[in-house]
This record gives C-alpha cells, structure tokens and sequence, in this order.
C-alpha cells in the first residue's frame, strides 16, 4: 500500500495547515488563509530529522501541534502558539520512547492531547497533555495499554470531551478496540475485536457524538470496507463489515462536515485518485478524480460542503484539489500544484 506521507489540519473557516517531508527529512509547512502562503509554490521549513509524515492536532483557533518519529524514533513534538513556533521554529522537544509505528493523536477540548504509537515489543503506547504538564509525568515515560502482537499504525477518533476511540490490527490482520469513557479505558484489561481482515491500517472518523465510521482496505479484495457504531450497537454487526467496493492501492482517508456527509478518498489500483460519498444521492459510487500519486492522500474538510484533498505526485511536489459545494477545483480531474519536493518517510 501507498503511504501516508502528507497531513493536514484547519482550525478555522478558510483556513488549512499542510506538512510532509522534504527530501533530507526535515518537515516543510504551508498554509491557506484565503491565499497559500508563503506562496503557491513555495514551502517554510520547520527543521528536524524525522522518520514518518506527522500527526497534526487543533485544539483551538491558531493553535496547532505536531508529532513525528525523530532519527532516533522517539517521538518528536512541536507546536505553533498563534505567535511562534516551539520551541523554535526549526526545533523539536523529545517526547521519548522508541516507536515502530507513526504517532497519531488527537484532541478532544483545548488544551488536551492524546497521542498514541506502537513500541518496539508491538504493544500499544499512549501519552497525554493536560493543559499543564505531561503525563505519565516523569520524562519520556508513556502508558501501556496492554501487551501486543500490533502491526502498522493504530487509528485514533474522539467523539466529545473526555471520549476516545483507538483501533489497532493485530494477529490476522483483525481490528481490535479500546475506548476511554470518563478517566478509564473500556474494556479495563483488554481490547474488543471487530472483526475484519484488512490490509494496512484502519481509518477513523467521529461523524457525531454518537456515531464512529471505521474504514480499511480488505483481504483479500483490496475493497473498501467499513463499519459503524450509532450510540448503541456496532454495524453491520460487532464483527462483520460493510463492502464499498473499488481496488484500493492505499489507505483511505475519511472527512465529513455533518453526521450525513462522510467523504473518502483513497488510491484506485491505477494510482490515481478516487472519491466514495457514503450517504446522499451518490452514495456508495466511486468517482475519478484524476491525477498519478505516490501517497496515500489527505483530506479535510472546514466548513458545510467544503473539501480539500491532498496527495503526493510522482514528481514529488505536493497537488491540491477541492469540492466547493457544486464542483471539483480546479476541475473534476486537474490538480493544482502546490511544489515543494517531497520524499516518502521511512515509517507509515
């Protein structure tokens, strides 16, 4: 499969954060605010030597937060706090331990971070901000959340405040799930299996407060497939999985702007890039949008009827793509090229 080699973020209406590794690993950033800065073509550096694409975290307007595997594969944080970067623009600060997996986090209100890695044991690792410190608290300390026989990257999703999601593949290619409801994990000891047997890692979206769309790419059909949790009950069943269809050659990624308007694109078997609505007229119907890519894509959505797509082209820049409400910019399959020169990070 494709790898995730582009993130991206917004915080505000109109507003987007992109990043991905530049080709001696460093990570390169620009922004939309109603025009690309610092132009359309051009890229800032935020320095480091990083081994996987970042996960990039809003927890409120002009505040953003970054983590990625450094060269050591520890974690390596970094943050914009409306003013500056922290701790300086081309620095990071070690968050420590040594990961086989990208981080992926999550916010749930201001102030809070939750961020989550497989060790080098395959077991599952989490670490959180609580608007004053770190914790576990001692230096570069994490929780376990249970021993493992994890592969890939885990996927994480929060619903409301102080209610996380977190999926990981383990043995067969099987989704597993834990949640955090209030200030303890459920089940306390365990994981619940979901079934499946995928082909990467899943993808998570939290549509509603109480609803969960779960995503992945099936074996052996490379098919999408996907579940659901509405409140109450798993769908189609705890176990059982939903066929979208298509030949995928990458992680899906997932966006939506309400509880009836979840989009995903992914990488169709000829690399280029395809789009599934999962509700509405159009529903469960794969559409071309063009273009030959290198990475599995990004896609974010700001606002009602607002998407932005995001993929790595085989000449290594970075191209752009968007859904206004009526029609796909710059058309149904062109691309805007946002330059840069990229490079696939080491770990996905």
């Amino acid at each position: 499969m494709e790898p995730i080699a582009v993130s991206v973020v917004s915080w505000g209406p109109n507003r987007l954060d992109i990043f991905g590794l530049s080709t001696k690993n460093e990570l390169l950033h620009k922004w939309w605010n109603g025009s690309w800065g610092p132009s359309q073509t051009g890229w800032e550096s935020l320095g480091g030597t990083l081994g996987s694409a970042p996960a990039a975290v809003s927890w409120g307007p002009n505040r953003l937060d970054l983590f990625a595997l450094g060269d050591n594969n520890a974690v390596s944080h970094k943050w914009w706090d409306g003013s500056s970067w922290g701790p300086s623009t081309t620095g990071w600060e070690s968050l420590g331990g040594k990961w086989i997996s990208r981080p992926v986090a999550v916010s749930w209100a201001a102030h809070r971070l939750d961020i989550f890695a497989l060790g080098t044991s395959s077991d599952m690792w989490h670490k959180w901000w609580d608007s004053s410190s770190w914790h576990p608290t001692f230096s570069g300390a994490w929780e376990s959340l249970g021993p493992g026989t994890f592969h890939g990257s885990p996927a994480v999703a929060a619903r409301g405040p102080n209610h996380l999601d977190l999926f990981g593949v383990i043995g067969i290619n099987e989704v597993y799930h834990k949640a955090l409801n209030g200030s303890s994990w459920q089940p306390p000891a365990n994981w619940d299996a979901l079934g499946g047997t995928i082909i990467g890692s899943p993808t998570a979206l939290a549509p509603s407060a109480n609803g969960l769309a779960l995503f992945a790419v099936g074996s052996p059909n490379k098919d999408l497939i996907t579940k659901g949790w509405n409140g109450q009950t798993w769908q189609p069943s705890m176990t059982d999985w939903t066929s979208l269809g298509g030949v995928l050659n990458s992680q899906p990624a997932a966006a939506s702007w309400s509880p009836l308007d979840v989009h995903v694109v992914a990488l169709g078997s000829d690399n280029q890039m395809y789009h599934l609505s999962e509700f509405g007229a159009a529903a469960n119907q794969w559409q071309a949008l063009g273009g030959v890519f290198k990475s599995a894509p990004a896609i974010v959505s700001w606002g009602r009827d607002r998407l932005d797509v995001f993929g790595l082209g085989t000449d290594d820049q970075m191209y752009h793509k968007f859904w206004n409400g009526r029609a796909w910019g710059p058309s149904q399959t062109d691309w805007e090229s946002l330059g840069g020169v990229f490079d696939r990070p080491r770990v996905d």
